[in-house]
């Protein structure tokens, strides 16, 4: 008889080989952003006035933040459209978007030349500026994907409150803190819900409205006005993939089961969203006749095709096809493909496409760059581990709990 499944902390011990190396990476990349910050940014980078932004806008924070949306699309399946069968993936996609989120944050901030003046927009409303909206919705989501995961936490330490020392007088004060905390958020969680899905539907297309701005900086075949509603529809397209992405990588590296049926549905339900995303990239190429650049063969161009036919004509296929998504591989590289487009996507808007008029050369990224970008995902999928170690985020079958305090008893 199968057990019946619940969220609860995966039981395998944090440091692996693996581990290692990743704690190694993220030592790496935070001594480099030490670096950044006493040196200042020009140590460390290959940007300049003609090329303001690199690697950490295209990658750490457009690329960020389009690969988070795995958060706000399965929060609008499981939430929003009730389908309750989906819920054991909403809480790792949470995790996922929340870290992702953090991240991005971290990246704005060290790309600016004044990192420590990154609260400004917080308090100095520049209502005109696309990238002040960008930064608002940003900073209000983050707040909410951390109020969205209180849940997962009060379910873990509530009857569990068993600090040490002379700190234990504080048990039941801490405890029943919990509690009320709990209570609260069961009454107004479907308000963040809802505004979390429209704040990611706000700043993801805000993100395409920033490089319309750049105007004919950017190479034509990215250039146009339907840019945002690109950006938007290649984030929801990205959404599941990411999910499947991360939950075979997840199970894979503690040892669990997949869940292929619920994988597999998702999968099913990413292809029409590729399609579309796919009808409205080639229907614009060709009203605006910007196939022409194709026949240069030159970097953009090839970049161009590469992003079309592998990061979303090929995955496409693989989703339409019901052995590619029964099986692990399939899934994998369906997912992986997608993903992948959607971060080149975002790298030829921010990097290849973009041509100042006054330009020295081209950009490339310093080894100290990729040294942060490496460092950053090594340090989110360290944090991810320890987190899904800790709380209630994977549903596993179900088993006895840690026995709980004396304040287990509600009051």
């Amino acid at each position: 008889m199968a057990h019946p499944h619940a969220p609860q902390p995966v039981q395998v011990r944090f440091l692996t080989p693996g581990v290692a190396v990743l704690l190694l990476l993220a030592a790496a990349g935070l001594a480099v952003v030490a670096a950044r910050v006493f040196l200042g940014i020009g140590a460390v980078t290959n940007l300049s006035d003609q090329y303001p932004w690199g690697l950490w806008i295209g990658v750490d924070v457009a690329g960020g933040v389009a690969l988070a949306a795995g958060g706000f699309t399965t929060a609008a399946l499981g939430h929003v459209m009730h389908r309750e069968r989906y819920h054991a993936l909403v809480r790792p996609a949470l995790l996922t978007a929340m870290l992702g989120y953090t991240f991005v944050a971290m990246g704005v901030c060290i790309d600016i030349g004044r990192w420590y003046y990154i609260w400004h927009p917080i308090f100095m409303w520049n209502g005109n500026s696309a990238l002040f909206e960008v930064g608002i919705c940003v900073t209000i989501y983050l707040n909410v994907l951390y109020i969205e995961f209180l849940p997962v936490v009060t379910e873990r330490f509530i009857g569990r409150v068993d600090l040490p020392g002379a700190l234990s007088r504080l048990n039941g004060f801490v405890d029943r803190g919990l509690r009320l905390l709990e209570r609260g958020l069961s009454s107004t969680m479907s308000f963040f819900i809802i505004a979390g899905i429209v704040l990611s539907t706000l700043h993801q297309s805000s993100l395409g409205t920033l490089m319309v701005i750049a105007g004919p900086k950017m190479h034509p075949l990215w250039q146009t006005p339907v840019l945002p509603l690109l950006f938007l529809l290649s984030a929801i397209s990205v959404g599941f993939p990411m999910v499947i992405l991360e939950s075979l990588l997840a199970s894979r590296s503690l040892g669990l089961e997949p869940e292929m049926d619920l994988l597999s549905r998702i999968g099913r339900m990413t292809a029409p969203l590729l399609g579309v995303y796919l009808a409205f990239k080639l229907g614009d190429m060709f009203i605006r006749e910007t196939f022409v650049h194709l026949a240069r063969l030159d970097f953009p161009a090839v970049m161009f095709m590469v992003e079309v036919f592998f990061g979303i004509v090929v995955p496409l296929r693989l989703f339409l096809s019901e052995e590619a998504r029964r099986s692990k591989a399939g899934l994998f590289t369906a997912a992986a493909l997608a993903v992948g487009g959607v971060l080149l996507n975002r790298v030829n808007n921010f990097i290849v496409a973009y041509t100042p008029p006054f330009s020295f050369g081209r950009y490339v990224p310093s080894p100290g760059e990729v040294v942060v970008t490496v460092g950053f995902v090594s340090l989110l999928v360290l944090l991810y581990r320890a987190a899904v170690l800790v709380f209630p985020v994977i549903s596993l079958p179900s088993r006895p709990r840690a026995p709980r305090t004396k304040y287990a008893v509600r009051g």
